[in-house]
């Protein structure tokens, strides 16, 4: 054992021969530098592990880009060739782990989330010189759960989409909205609701288009606050579904294409990924106005009606491509012929208008009442859509009653229906159909079909084909990946009002947008609207407002088609003189440009209506202007929109413009421009 002794006061400790004073001095004096030795060392190493850190995050760095675009955990940004950010995704319900990406070529790939395995990829593809894409893909491989991306829409000015029952142009993000089904529904019942027509395409001024893949059970919504759309894939709460035999593993995939600008941006996104029309409807419609009972006479029609109608169009000197005979000629809803009450001798009604030079077209729908003849009929062949079982129609309600939906991926209820509309051509003449409702909104929430359905708005388009072997005169108020049916798309009811909820204000706007959606031959329902009692300016004698109607038939004009409800006699004569005039305009002015550009469509999928910016797409103003539009390239409409306005502001972009008043040289603003009541300003580009 040792044990340690005290040193007491005075005593000295032995330290042996070599415990010099000289050694004892020295010895003090080398510590500092054995101190600072061991130190720098640390330094050393402190600076190789900083720069193999360093090393390693560059290296990281360099693998998580690729041409243009950065990716982190969170997200990603794209930037144009200047190196300015101009598209930047991030990643809501997830992060990734950087650790499992890895870069091989032009494909960026990792395998894990902070949350499990996944498939997430970004592949770059050059495709042109002048663009370049980003293909995107986000796949849960464990479990059922959420995957959200969100776009920051930032500065820029955002198109597309879907029609709406508030339609802005450009987009305009208002409130907080979650992700909620991005299926066709009916705006009009449900104003709140994305439209009957819609596509999964957007495309933005700074030449930035983004379309989600069709294999998304896809969910939009947005944030005013944070200033992003929220895109979402899910299969919980929703009424998408997975492929047969596959795991409800949702995957959110989608294509980002950068551009030199935006007008040739969105023709490359149209010519590659949207079908087209494989012909141009008739001729005549895009020439002659059609007249419909429907606003005029509602389901109170009749033979009696019908015959006095057309007579007074004749009388008052108006052309005609073909009436429309809207709801109600049958004795109840699902039936195919008419009601012998109001139409007591239909055969000699279509011989009398034949005679009279008119043709005719009959409303349908893909409904039949429970209390309709042919319901039995449709259950015993199994023709609906049905309870999630399979073995018990679903009935559904719609606006006129309850009953079954014909089940359109059915081929037997596909040639039901279809024997039925042939039946009514060869017995009565009848020249085609409007086809009505096909949203998705009026399926049953629980559902089967004949056909799987992992897309609900695949309903919309098999109902849309229904309209092919009539599409020369076909009208279709519903269009999901339907761009090569080549028929009339008409826009929901408009509201008898001057704003942008279903009023004269929200034309241009819808007509813009599903024109960038790949819908060119459009209709832009009844001038002056449907004159709905509860949805009326200045609701007198049940008729729309007289200076509406008049400003609403001068914009109709000049639209690829025009279509007549509330005759102008039902005014006064200047009315009527006001719709001869313009009626004349668009057959002589309006309509030869646009069935040229119709011809075009076929090969293209361009507009006919287009937005200012279609040809000054470097002008900040151009991308706001919501009030005009082109026809082609080179005809420039500004119609009036405000109620007792004899005068407006016109935006020109650069050029020459030609009036009957004048030639200006733009970009420039001709402010409080004289417009009287009985005129519409228009100008063509001098080239």
């Amino acid at each position: 054992m040792y044990q340690i002794v005290p040193i007491g006061p005075g005593e000295q400790v032995y330290r042996g021969p070599r415990s010099s004073p000289l050694k004892k001095k020295i010895a003090n004096e080398g510590r500092p530098l054995v101190l600072a030795g061991l130190f720098g060392c640390l330094l050393v190493l402190s600076a190789v592990i900083a720069w193999c850190y360093y090393s390693a995050s560059l290296h990281k760095a360099q693998l998580l880009r690729t041409e243009q675009l950065d990716l982190n955990k969170d997200g990603f940004v794209i930037r144009n060739q200047m190196g300015a950010p101009i598209f930047s995704m991030s990643f809501r319900s997830d992060t990734l782990d950087l650790d499992s990406c890895s870069k091989d070529g032009n494909v960026l790939s990792c395998s894990q989330s902070d949350s499990g395995k996944i498939n997430f990829f970004i592949q770059k593809l050059r495709l042109k010189d002048t663009v370049m894409c980003y293909r995107v893909r986000w796949e849960e491989l464990e479990r059922e759960r959420t995957v959200e991306h969100a776009m920051a829409y930032n500065s820029s000015h955002w198109y597309g989409g879907a029609e709406m029952a508030r339609q802005h142009w450009p987009i305009v993000i208002e409130g907080e909205e979650e992700p909620r089904p991005y299926i066709t529904s009916d705006v009009y019942a449900n104003r709140n609701a994305f439209g009957g027509i819609l596509e999964r395409y957007w495309l933005s001024s700074n030449a930035t288009a983004i379309k989600i893949n069709d294999s998304v059970p896809f969910h939009l919504g947005w944030s005013e606050t944070d200033r992003v759309m929220r895109f979402q894939a899910r299969y919980k709460d929703s009424p998408f579904r997975p492929p047969l035999g596959q795991p409800a593993f949702p995957e959110l995939s989608y294509r980002v294409c950068v551009g030199s600008d935006v007008t040739s941006i969105h023709k490359y996104m149209v010519r590659r990924y949207f079908p087209k029309p494989i012909k141009v409807p008739s001729p005549e419609v895009f020439k002659h106005p059609v007249w419909s009972t429907w606003a005029l006479y509602k389901s109170a029609v009749s033979q009696e009606k019908l015959l006095r109608y057309a007579s007074d169009i004749t009388t008052h000197g108006f052309t005609c491509s073909h009436l429309e005979l809207d709801d109600r000629y049958t004795t109840d809803y699902g039936e195919f012929d008419f009601d012998p009450q109001k139409f007591p001798n239909a055969s000699e009604m279509f011989d009398k208008l034949r005679e009279d030079g008119f043709r005719v077209s009959l409303w349908t729908h893909p409904f039949v009442n429970y209390d309709s003849i042919n319901f039995g009929v449709a259950v015993e062949r199994a023709l609906f859509v049905s309870e999630p079982s399979g073995t018990l129609p679903a009935l559904v309600r719609w606006w006129n009653g309850i009953g079954g939906i014909l089940d359109f991926t059915n081929p037997n209820a596909q040639e039901w229906f279809y024997s039925h509309l042939e039946k009514l051509k060869a017995r009565y003449g009848v020249t085609s159909f409007k086809f009505d409702a096909g949203e998705t909104s009026y399926l049953p929430r629980q559902f089967s079909t004949f056909t799987h359905l992992s897309d609900p708005s695949t309903f919309t388009r098999r109902y849309s084909e229904m309209a092919t072997p009539f599409s020369e005169r076909a009208e279709l108020r519903v269009g999901y990946q339907s761009q090569n049916i080549s028929c009339f798309f008409r826009i929901i009811d408009r509201d008898s009002v001057w704003g942008y909820e279903l009023g004269l204000k929200s034309i241009i706007p819808t007509v813009l947008t599903i024109g960038l959606l790949g819908y060119q031959f459009v209709l832009p329902d009844t001038i002056g609207g449907n004159a709905y009692p509860d949805y009326m300016a200045g609701n007198k004698n049940d008729l729309p407002d007289r200076e509406l109607y008049i400003r609403w038939l001068e914009l109709a004009a000049f639209m690829p088609a025009m279509q007549f409800s509330i005759p102008p006699w039902a005014y006064d004569n200047e009315v009527v003189e006001i719709a001869k005039k313009f009626t004349l305009r668009h057959e002589t002015l309006v309509a030869p440009r646009v069935l040229e550009l119709a011809g075009e469509v076929l090969d293209t999928g361009d507009p006919i209506i287009r937005p200012l910016w279609w040809i000054a797409n470097d002008d900040e103003a151009a991308y706001k202007i919501d009030s005009q539009f082109l026809i082609g390239d080179d005809l420039m409409v500004a119609p009036v929109l405000e109620p007792g306005k004899k005068e407006r502001d016109i935006y020109l972009p650069a050029g020459r413009w030609s009036s009957y008043k004048g030639e200006y040289k733009g970009p420039m603003y001709l402010t409080d421009y004289p417009v009287d009541l009985d005129e519409i300003a228009y100008f063509t580009w001098v080239h």
